[in-house]
């Protein structure tokens, strides 16, 4: 409720519940003491003679519906233009749609709707004396309105699924009739349907399937199934099937020798190159506690890590290894490789027997030597679980004698 006074607003009031407004501008004869405030009453009273009977100051007081004004129809009779655009497939074109659906708005500011649409009515002002002008507005704002959504790569056919950017949209190309203006608000924004003109929709089917193409997977099963497909219309050839099947040869020699099998090949390889390189395998040893380790030393028993064993190194008495005949730190010879057992007489056997005297074999403890690096323990007869050197177990093909 506003309360207008001489055509200017003097008063606003938009709670529920009584409201008293006395701003005494009138003086009446049931107020104040008699003597000089009757005098000052008869002579107002006198003046409203000269304004044929009525009070020369206009009051007037003014109610307004700020409830939601629902079911406006509305329709583009001409295609509105719209960009259609999606950056995966490097598609940018316009096309024309057309839509149809219902709004909704209220009155958000009756101080400005009075002001500049409905001021000093003197009966009621309907909505009916405004809606073909609003509509008319509606629809011219829909264009930027679709500028908006097409800037967030929305396809037509999702305009009707995002209402609440559509309404934002059009509150924002409206903001200066509508709000600044008129106090008016877009509430509720209801689309029937969005539709196309039947070449552009193709259009843009067409440029979906094209860019499928891109992936030489795609491409290579794509023409699979029309190879299929043509031997199928080759067999049925009424001309004889070898008539199609030569037909459909030149055909493919036509396409440049492009064939599914180098297009899948191609697909492959963008895989491979796309998919992550594997990490580095840790440089790690295995120590003769048994822990794997990755650094110079075991955390477990401290023991350092082995030097790498070259070929052909071996281990002097000295402690020093070798790769020679003699060692470089003493210059003993490198122990010669007996690889069986040695008899009394001097001859070294491999087999039960001495092949010279025919001794047997003596049965004594067995000693052992790396058969990797040729690291021999300090007592043969009870070697280590593992090699300190290379880490591999003793077993019994470490046994010497």
């Amino acid at each position: 409720m506003i309360i207008v006074e001489q055509g200017k607003v003097v008063e606003v009031c938009a709670e529920p519940g009584e409201f008293t407004y006395d701003t005494s501008s009138e003086p009446s004869i049931f107020s104040g003491p008699l003597g000089e405030g009757i005098k000052k009453t008869f002579a107002t009273v006198g003046k409203r003679f000269t304004y044929g009977g009525d009070t020369a100051k206009d009051q007037r007081i003014y109610y307004f519906n700020t409830k939601e004004l629902i079911d406006n129809k509305f329709g583009t009779p001409n295609p509105i233009p719209f960009r259609v655009v999606d950056s995966k497939i490097g598609l940018d074109v316009d096309v024309s749609v057309r839509c149809s659906g219902v709004y909704s708005y209220k009155i958000a500011d009756p101080l400005l709707f009075y002001t500049n649409v409905c001021g000093n009515v003197e009966q009621e002002y309907t909505r009916d004396e405004l809606d073909g002008q609003l509509k008319t507005e509606f629809i011219s704002a829909l264009q930027p309105a679709f500028g908006r959504l097409s800037d967030l790569e929305m396809r037509p056919n999702q305009i009707v699924t995002h209402n609440t950017e559509l309404e934002e949209a059009m509150n924002s190309a409206l903001s200066a009739k509508w709000g600044e203006l008129r106090g008016l608000k877009v509430v509720s924004i209801a689309l029937g349907s969005v539709t196309l003109p039947e070449e552009d929709a193709e259009m843009i089917k067409q440029a979906q399937r094209t860019a499928i193409m891109k992936d030489p997977t795609m491409a290579a099963a794509t023409l699979v199934g029309a190879q299929a497909d043509a031997m199928k219309a080759a067999a049925s050839n009424e001309a004889g099937a070898m008539t199609g099947f030569m037909g459909m040869g030149m055909a493919m020699n036509a396409g440049g020798g492009m064939n599914a099998q180098n297009l899948f090949a191609m697909g492959q390889q963008q895989q491979q190159q796309a998919a992550p390189a594997p990490a580095a395998a840790a440089d790690g040893w295995k120590c003769s506690c048994g822990a794997t380790v990755s650094g110079k030393f075991c955390p477990n028993c401290g023991t350092k890590k082995p030097e790498p064993v070259q070929a052909g190194a071996w281990k002097c008495k000295c402690g020093a290894t070798a790769t020679g005949k003699f060692c470089p730190e003493c210059g003993s010879p490198k122990p010669a490789d007996t690889d069986g057992w040695q008899c009394s007489c001097g001859t070294v056997n491999k087999g039960k027997f001495c092949s010279n005297c025919g001794t047997k074999k003596p049965a004594g403890v067995p000693q052992y030597r790396c058969d990797k690096c040729g690291w021999e323990p300090e007592d043969p007869k009870n070697p280590p679980k593992f090699c300190p050197e290379c880490g591999d177990p003793f077993d019994d093909g470490d046994i010497t004698n």
